[in-house]
């Protein structure tokens, strides 16, 4: 079975007969707000009763729907269904991110790049890469809010990030083919309003930030900032963002039909960043990094690999994390007798237990001044578990322990 990718997912989103929400219970007034936040706009129609809603661009002409202002003419239901089908053979993309929001109530996160006139130009191959490097982008934008709602912390590094990746699993990257030019997602109100809201607040912090080092010349509006969100995590997502192009920007829109949540603003323009952000990004996401302190832990964990350069002495041991740290792997150095306790724990299937500081200049992979290594009792069920694991690994520990481990 093909194991379950974590992060957003990545399509072009159902087909529009897919999408087609039950007309039954949408709102008129968010069906018009969708259409008015996609440039439709409203040309007439019975004051009271119904409004003519035209697309933007040349098909405005040729293209209108009927939207009943509300529920109460027997005829609404009718001028409702007629207005999704019509939507729904328009087939481009505007239409289909309309009715996925009629299906599950979604915030909107966008994000928009002005790439350079003759950007695309070149091998066939530019434009896709263009867009592969706005997703991207645009995961890592994602991932950094997440983040920030396991800590509010300025570094994370390796910690949080299979929670952080799992929170993400509901939200949908929808994007035509644009030329790395423009990317929507998806965020359900059920699961993800948390996650959008963070990324609101942490934006406009980060903006602040970056207009206070201007106008200043200091950095500690970006230490304040850490409260909102902002981390290395984000400002390495928006310095991949806007790199290599003309500026660039993120909006976020509430659902219409979930309203406007606590603390935050009605929808407004893009928070926006240029090139010229891009020094005060690199300097605050550098601070972020040094001002992380190591954190003392107490680690329990089973041996993914050892290593040393030969017998008689230390050498290096890789645990997969069982407890301690939210972090998924930790690379130790040992001196000899710790090295040989980890080895012959690991032989007869036990984890062991080890005290020492995770590194923040190593992103917290790695776990520095380490004492008190101790195997670990575990009941026979967890015991042949891990012996298991351990036969079908055997090469990782006969390549680390070499003739000192035979016998």
């Amino acid at each position: 079975m093909t194991p379950r990718r974590h992060g957003p997912r990545r399509g072009e989103g159902p087909r529009p007969e897919e999408a087609l929400p039950d007309p039954g219970p949408v709102d008129p007034a968010v069906l018009a707000a969708l259409l008015a936040r996609h440039g439709w706009r409203r040309r007439g129609g019975a004051p009271g009763r119904y409004g003519r809603w035209t697309p933007p661009g040349p098909r405005g002409e040729r293209t209108s729907l009927l939207v009943p202002e509300h529920r109460g003419f027997p005829d609404s239901a009718d001028l409702l269904g007629e207005a999704l089908d019509a939507l729904a053979r328009l087939g481009d993309p505007a239409a289909r991110e309309i009715l996925l929001a009629l299906t599950v109530p979604s915030d909107e996160i966008r994000w928009r790049r002005d790439v350079p006139a003759g950007h695309g130009a070149g091998p066939a191959a530019a434009p896709w890469t263009a867009e592969e490097g706005l997703r991207q982008a645009a995961r890592h934008t994602l991932l950094a809010a997440a983040l920030a709602g396991r800590a509010r912390t300025g570094y994370h590094g390796a910690r949080h990030r299979r929670a952080a990746a799992a929170a993400l699993d509901d939200v949908l990257l929808l994007g035509a083919a644009s030329g790395g030019r423009v990317l929507t997602a998806f965020a359900p109100v059920a699961a993800a309003r948390p996650l959008a809201v963070r990324l609101h607040h942490a934006l406009h912090a980060t903006r602040e930030a970056i207009d206070h080092r201007r106008a200043t010349g200091g950095m500690d509006a970006f230490d304040a900032a850490v409260a909102a969100g902002v981390s290395r995590e984000l400002t390495e997502a928006l310095i991949a963002l806007v790199r290599g192009t003309e500026g660039a920007g993120v909006a976020v829109a509430w659902a219409p039909a979930a309203g406007i949540p606590e603390g935050c603003g009605p929808d407004a323009e893009p928070v926006e960043f240029s090139p010229g952000d891009l020094p005060a990004l690199r300097e605050a996401g550098a601070r972020y990094r040094r001002a992380e302190p190591s954190v003392s832990v107490r680690l329990t964990g089973t041996v993914d690999r050892l290593r040393r350069t030969g017998a008689d002495r230390g050498g290096t041991v890789r645990l997969r994390v069982l407890a301690g740290a939210e972090v998924p792997h930790v690379r130790i150095p040992l001196d000899e007798e710790s090295y040989r306790i980890v080895g012959q724990a690991h032989l007869v299937g036990l984890p062991v237990r080890v005290d020492g500081r995770l590194d923040s200049r190593a992103g917290f992979r790695r776990l520095v001044g380490a004492c008190g290594v101790t195997p670990v009792a575990v009941d026979e069920a967890e015991r042949d578990r891990l012996m298991k694991s351990l036969q079908e690994n055997l090469d990782f520990f006969d390549e680390a322990c070499g003739g000192d481990c035979e016998g």
